[in-house]
């Protein structure tokens, strides 16, 4: 779908979703009230503009920024941590790894077998286990223990076709998804816990010393060789299988992406050269703010009232975790103001993230005539009965302006990237393609997010840059890439 397409597209959407404000504004009994909810929705669309030139703006700072995080450490609101990772998955791996993946109240332990050349992975088995509350308000060697533990049951059922050779110790790859100071591939102090752990006296530990520690109580033969966040794993995992992949993006309950950059475009970088002349970088994109980025009030009011205020604006305006709560947000204020449920404001709208993002998805995705899903998410989640056909369009028309605003971002973000890596022009007899690993469950699962998101991406580039451009769902990318990137870094590569 080319430029003019989408635009017109966006356009016409915005416009039947303030029609049909109007039209519920004339079920309002006070007068007064009767312009009120058509002219929240109006200021609020007005707000969330994101003409393609605005989007050029803000890919041109996330441009900007990524020079500055990579010139020195804290120059930028972009972290970009150099990852250690100089050396992506080939296909050429032979051999059984393991992966621990570590991101939340879950955690999944991988095995795989790969066969080598022409060959690719033969097999995997996994386990998830989930953590118990306690554990992750607890000790450090409570939480490590448990996890090791379980780790040691899952070797245990080592079936004989994933057996090691003997004299080689087993190799894991851990995904932890927390911030990390890294120091090498394999190590790296632990600098904040997010996600519902607080372990204070774990903060500034070293977080594979503290696995390994962990594993030798169980008598687990195993070493650490890669220590990742999910999007690098993401990128691991997508190289894997298409050597064209050079970027991964999470678009999940956070945000955040990954790409190869030339290790001399990195300044800070003061350690042991890259052997392939290359680096993953984790950027920590979540984070980047700039005053292109159309933020409304209630933006605003989310961040001040947030655990982490000023922090990660780019994230609370593209991910899962908040965006059925902008559209609460805007809802609670036309209950408030234009009595849009009636008389008095239904209580569950005024409480903090009671509208999820996948509820917010489902009215968006009602193609039912009487959008019977909006009724029913209403009645169930929030209490609200007894609304109209009309104001449940004005509903639907709501999520829209959220979720295109929040998938126009994230591809500017995208051009902002393949900017950098000087991958937004034609160059004469170029053909390449640029792969871009997606993974995270608000792409996987909100379709007219990711197809806006892909739309826009289309339209910021062109029809026909756009032709070398894929963009390619990853599926469970973050565990398998840990265990991939164990194999290309593994410590007997000088004897294979």
């Amino acid at each position: 779908m080319g430029r003019v397409t989408v635009v017109v597209v966006c356009c016409a959407a915005l416009a039947a979703g303030v029609a049909a404000a109007v039209v519920v504004c004339r079920r309002v009994k006070r007068g007064g009230k009767c312009g009120k909810a058509n002219g929240i929705m109006k200021e609020f669309e007005e707000k969330c503009r994101t003409p393609a030139a605005k989007l050029k703006l803000v890919a041109d700072a996330m441009t900007v920024e990524m020079h500055a995080g990579l010139a020195s450490e804290g120059g930028s609101k972009l972290k970009m941590i150099i990852s250690y990772v100089d050396n992506l998955p080939t296909g050429d791996e032979k051999g059984t790894y393991y992966a621990l993946d570590l991101g939340g109240t879950n955690f999944r332990v991988l095995r795989v077998h790969l066969g080598g050349k022409g060959v690719g992975l033969i097999n995997q088995e996994f386990a998830e286990v989930s953590i118990p509350p306690h554990l992750m308000t607890g000790t450090s060697d409570a939480l490590f223990d448990y996890i090791a533990a379980e780790l040691a049951k899952f070797v245990s059922q080592e079936s004989e076709e994933f057996k090691l050779s003997p004299g080689r110790q087993r190799e894991l790859g851990f995904t932890f998804s927390f911030p990390v100071m890294q120091t090498s591939i394999n190590t790296g102090t632990l600098v904040r816990w997010t996600k519902g752990f607080s372990i204070d006296e774990m903060v500034g530990r070293e977080v594979v010393e503290e696995l390994s520690r962990a594993m030798a109580k169980q008598g687990l033969d195993m070493s650490v060789s890669a220590l990742v966040n999910d999007t690098v794993g993401t990128l691991a995992g997508g190289r894997y299988t298409n050597k064209d992949v050079v970027a991964a993006v999470i678009l999940g309950t956070g945000s955040n992406a990954a790409y190869v950059e030339r290790a001399q475009a990195i300044p800070k970088w003061h350690g042991v050269p890259s052997k392939s002349g290359e680096m993953v970088i984790n950027m920590e994109w979540g984070n980047f703010r700039s005053s292109h980025l159309p933020l409304s009030e209630y933006d605003n009011a989310m961040d001040a009232e947030s655990l982490n205020p000023g922090e990660q604006i780019f994230e609370k305006m593209i991910s899962g975790m908040y965006l059925g709560e902008i559209v609460r947000r805007v809802l609670l204020r036309m209950a408030q103001e234009a009595a849009f449920f009636g008389d008095t404001v239904p209580p569950k709208l005024e409480v903090p993230f009671a509208l999820r993002t996948p509820d917010m998805s489902a009215m968006h995705h009602d193609t039912s005539s009487d959008l019977k899903v909006v009724e029913t998410k209403l009645k169930d989640i929030l209490e609200i009965s007894s609304t109209s056909l009309s104001m449940r369009k004005t509903i639907v028309e709501l999520c829209n302006i959220v979720a295109t605003r929040g998938a126009r971002l994230a591809a500017a973000g995208i051009l902002g990237v393949l900017k950098k890596m000087g991958r937004d022009a034609a160059k004469d007899g170029d053909k390449q393609k640029t792969v871009i690993a997606m993974d995270g469950g608000l792409y996987e699962h909100y379709a007219e997010y990711s197809k806006c998101l892909e739309n826009t991406l289309e339209e910021l580039l062109g029809e026909e840059l756009f032709k070398n451009i894929v963009i390619e769902h990853s599926n469970d990318g973050s565990g398998i890439g840990a265990a991939l990137l164990a194999a290309s870094h593994s410590k007997y590569l000088q004897d294979e």
